[in-house]
């Protein structure tokens, strides 16, 4: 017999791939940092790893265009995939940035974003691994509430950070390319804490 209603599943399935593919890249990033030396050839691997989000995220937009019932609302599932593929190419960009600025060797600063940026990462893959159960809402919000408090963290490190950096440095061309740097890693965090409101938002409609 014809399915007329492919299986919902499906959509998590995807969905966990590509914050799989995201969790991958924001610990590639950090080994772009722990080997510097081999800067070029951890660029290109991030790159790939942005390529291989855009294409997880183009297979998901397209099923989604041609399903009629999705297990939750179709501009749920949009707004997650898109918000994804942004916290990749925000990382992808980061990276990008420290080649063309030549930064010399990557700040303290640096890989303390990256820490927090990683745990965040890792409790977005959580939460999305749980939207099959949304019965168990409170394990899923407490995944959300610990990216919030990270994102908190983080805004208050960059401010440490920026200040720092102000102080600390004579030189207002590296000023300018490092801050550049760390407000583009924020950034990706920030875009964390995005993926995370809607996933609470999906567990007030449903749970």
């Amino acid at each position: 017999m014809l399915r007329l209603i492919p299986k919902k599943e499906k959509f998590f399935e995807m969905l966990q791939k590509a914050s799989q593919n995201l969790s991958l890249t924001a610990t590639e990033f950090k080994k772009l940092l722990e080997n510097y030396s081999e800067l070029d050839q951890s660029v290109k691997k991030l790159k790939d790893l942005e390529h291989e989000g855009d294409i997880i995220t183009h297979e998901i937009m397209d099923k989604l265009n041609r399903t009629f019932v999705t297990p939750i609302d179709r501009e749920d599932i949009h707004a997650l995939t898109s918000g994804i593929d942004d916290v990749l190419d925000l990382i992808d960009e980061t990276a990008g940035l420290m080649k063309l600025y030549y930064i010399q060797k990557p700040t303290p600063a640096l890989f303390k974003q990256t820490e927090i940026l990683i745990k965040a990462v890792e409790e977005l893959e959580k939460a999305i691994n749980s939207l099959k159960d949304l019965k168990n809402s409170r394990r899923l919000l407490d995944y959300c509430i610990e990216v919030n408090r990270l994102e908190n963290e983080g805004d208050e490190l960059l401010g440490t950070t920026i200040g720092d950096l102000f102080k600390q440095n004579s030189d207002p061309l590296e000023i300018i390319k490092l801050k550049e740097v760390y407000e583009h890693l924020e950034q990706a965090l920030d875009k964390c804490e995005d993926i995370a409101i809607i996933i609470e938002s999906v567990v007030v409609k449903y749970a």
